[in-house]
């Protein structure tokens, strides 16, 4: 059993604070993903668990054991990190046994641990190559490796696919995703890459400034965002917002004019009123082209055409960051004006504070 519970954890260097009050709680076997744009705390945040950070207050538990104040190695936990860090002189072998014989582990037990880790990472047949003779992708698997054979708790990641290329780190996000089913042990996982985050967590913790923004699943935070950050965050592409002010409030629902047409939405409107700014936010793929009259004509100025899908860059009634995704027998071109057609039911809504209106 690996569970992890953070308790009102404060952090400062200095007079600068970079983690406000963090609340959380991750249980046994799950793969929880910090994510969040450079500068919000993740990072800073898994030393913390680490122990490579010392908080500035509040408390760390593993296993319902306060480890605030213990040292790293006492800890039950392993880390990977962006940096292979492997030493060059020695072979695979020696490189991931090189923790078990500081631990002055038994030579038989040693071998029998790195074989098995090999095994798993499926390095076997490598083990008597030196970090210099491999890819970007087995040097990361050989820290990895490194990693398994000292049996942690928990295992922490800090961006480990940052330096690989694209399809390489698309290759290595389904490694990983086999080896925690295979070791189902605990995973803290740190990146930027929202994409990362979405294909690989069972609980993603979306960090804004210092502060939690949202916890939940990929999937209910890609449909329930509880503000307009997250809801821009998660997703590829982005989605898209229209900000307005001619509002109402009819039968309990939003009423929001957006150039020539209307959305009622279906939101709790009990904390606004008629003539509250409010920005709407649609995905780019809940979009429709559309010849019908009533719907937001948007002007083309990209066209990427990704095989299974076309995107479309342009401007939406002023909003030049716009994007549509059609399918991939959509004809338009660079210049063109196409009418998009906005669902209310797929819309969301969010305050001038940037909260969500919960759909009702």
């Amino acid at each position: 059993m690996a569970t992890v519970k953070l308790e009102n954890i404060y952090k400062s260097f200095g007079e600068t604070e970079v983690l406000f009050d963090i609340n959380l709680e991750i249980n046994d076997k799950e793969f929880v993903v910090f994510v969040g744009p450079s500068g919000c705390g993740k990072t800073t945040l898994l030393r913390i668990i680490s122990g490579l950070e010392e908080v500035t207050s509040g408390s760390v538990v593993i296993d319902d054991k306060d480890v605030s104040n213990a040292p790293p190695v006492e800890r039950g936990i392993s880390m990977v990190f962006q940096s292979y860090a492997l030493y060059p002189h020695l072979s695979v072998f020696e490189n991931i046994a090189f923790p078990l014989r500081v631990a002055k582990v038994s030579e038989k037990e040693l071998e029998e641990k790195v074989f098995k880790a090999a095994d798993i990472l499926q390095l076997r047949d490598r083990l008597d190559f030196k970090p210099g003779q491999l890819s970007g992708g087995q040097r990361q698997r050989v820290a990895i490796g490194r990693s398994i054979v000292r049996d942690p708790k928990v295992f922490l990641f800090d961006e480990p696919l940052s330096n690989l290329d694209a399809a390489l780190r698309g290759d290595m996000r389904v490694e990983l995703a086999k080896l925690h089913q295979n070791l189902k042990t605990t995973m803290i996982y740190v990146t930027h890459d929202q994409i990362e985050a979405m294909t690989m967590a069972d609980k993603i913790v979306v960090l804004h400034d210092g502060v939690i923004e949202q916890v939940g699943s990929p999937m209910d935070l890609y449909h329930n965002p509880k503000t307009k950050f997250v809801a821009g965050f998660i997703g590829h592409p982005n989605m898209n917002f229209l900000k307005t002010s001619d509002t109402d409030i009819k039968q309990k629902k939003l009423s929001a004019n957006i150039g020539d047409f209307t959305l009622d939405l279906a939101v709790d409107v009990s904390d606004i009123k008629a003539g509250d700014e409010v920005d709407i936010g649609i995905r780019p793929e809940d979009l429709v082209v559309s010849s019908n009259k009533g719907g937001a004509p948007m002007t083309v100025d990209v066209v990427e055409h990704i095989g299974a899908t076309v995107i479309l860059y342009g401007t939406v009634l002023g909003n030049s960051d716009f994007c549509a995704v059609l399918p991939s027998d959509s004809v338009v071109k660079p210049g063109d004006t196409v009418n998009l057609t906005l669902d209310p039911f797929k819309c969301h809504a969010f305050d001038s504070s940037g909260q969500a209106l919960l759909k009702s």
